[in-house]
């Protein structure tokens, strides 16, 4: 039996285990969608062609292929959250309710003028897909309107109680979404622009960047208003790092600040290695010709699908102290996708065990690794607290 054939069982008997029949209503659906998933995974690109190639049914012509997979992306029965949201919520099944769940909200641009706008978990120095939307837009820059439903969604299928913390940069940070956070009793570390004013509570008005302390130095604020008087006061945490080409953090908090609320605000990062895996450094998305905004947004599902797919199955191969088969670093050296891909590539035709798929595992990560020099100089800050004199 080929290895596409084993892959494609593994996944459909898991999908046919986690995604209801009301939700797919036609199973040719989940075999296309798996059929894509490895796709991807063995020629390692969005591309239908090559897809066909692992393709194994009753069709003949490599056009077959190609023309099933277009109606796939095309079809308006196939919703991406509703597909992918029993997948993510079995992967937490052993998430308890105190498990602290960092996600990322982050933009990123796409062929032909697309945006994705993207909200993920950080996992073990990766991004894993929570809720997503693509649109047709000028810019990486977005606004409130529309952004707000990708946080609704992630907020209609989370565990009530969980705790929440969100993580986002300059563009993100509004009145509404500051409000919403709220309402939905999440957390947040929101970065700031330069000019945002700051009005402190005797009355003292001033701007982020008149607060700013010196290279390599970070004050604290706590109980200050921004954006608007009609929100609760929020907390600052104002760092300006030592490297002369990055610019200061602003990171507004909707907890009391300390060093702390830095290393949380960095973990949003891991969303940059993310987009690297789906662009240049993984799935090459770029090779796409699609030029709709909802099969696009189907693309992504299949992407969500393997990424999670992989770092499961990277995250359980290191448990089993099995990594050294894939990896030939002494330590850890690759990511837990790049390592659940190549171990997927080989199991079957090695006769590998069979990983779980969907599963991540809430424990700490007992081997981390650094994946590029970024995250290396970003884990190595050493931060001077300044005094908070005031504007």
């Amino acid at each position: 039996m080929t290895d596409s054939l084993e892959l494609y069982g593994t996944l459909m008997t898991a999908f046919c285990k986690h995604i209801p029949r009301s939700i797919f209503q036609d199973i040719r659906r989940l075999k296309v969608l798996a059929w894509a998933v490895v796709g991807l995974c063995l020629s390692k690109t969005v591309n239908f062609n090559l897809w066909g190639e692992s393709v194994i049914s009753e069709a003949q012509y490599a056009e077959s292929h190609q023309r099933r997979f277009h109606r796939w992306f095309h079809n308006p029965y196939v919703s991406p959250f509703a597909f992918y949201y029993p997948l993510f919520m079995a992967a937490l099944n052993t998430w308890s309710i105190e498990q602290v769940m960092y996600l990322a909200l982050d933009t990123t641009d796409l062929p032909n003028g697309y945006v994705l706008i993207r909200l993920a978990l950080i996992y073990r120095g990766r991004a894993i897909p929570v809720t997503w939307r693509v649109l047709k837009h000028a810019s990486t820059q977005v606004s409130f309107q529309d952004y707000r439903w990708v946080l609704y969604w992630a907020f209609l299928i989370l565990p009530r109680g969980q705790r929440v913390v969100l993580l986002a940069d300059r563009g993100f940070l509004h009145r509404q979404l500051a409000a919403l956070v709220r309402r939905f009793g999440w957390h947040s570390r929101l970065r700031a622009k330069s000019n945002t004013m700051v009005r402190f509570p005797d009355g003292r008005c001033t701007t982020m960047s008149e607060l700013c302390p010196p290279k390599g130095q970070v004050v604290f604020y706590q109980k200050v208003h921004v954006l608007t008087d009609s929100l609760d006061p929020l907390h600052l945490a104002l760092a300006n790092p030592e490297n002369q080409d990055e610019k200061p953090w602003y990171i507004v908090s909707t907890d009391p600040t300390d060093l702390t609320t830095l290393d949380e605000y960095a973990l949003r990062f891991d969303t940059e290695e993310t987009f690297l895996d789906d662009k240049s450094n993984g799935f090459q998305v770029e090779a796409s010709k699609l030029d709709d905004a909802q099969a696009i947004s189907r693309l992504f599902l299949a992407l969500a699908i393997a990424t999670l797919h992989f770092v499961s199955v990277g995250v359980a191969v290191v448990k089993r102290k099995t990594r050294r088969w894939v990896d030939t670093h002494w330590h850890r050296g690759m990511s837990y996708l790049k390592i659940g891909w190549l171990w997927l590539r080989q199991q079957f035709r090695k006769r590998w065990p069979i990983m779980l798929p969907f599963h991540l595992d809430p424990e700490p990560d007992a081997e981390p690794a650094i994946a590029s020099r970024r995250q290396a100089e970003r884990s190595k800050r050493h931060w001077t607290i300044a005094h908070a004199g005031g504007p």
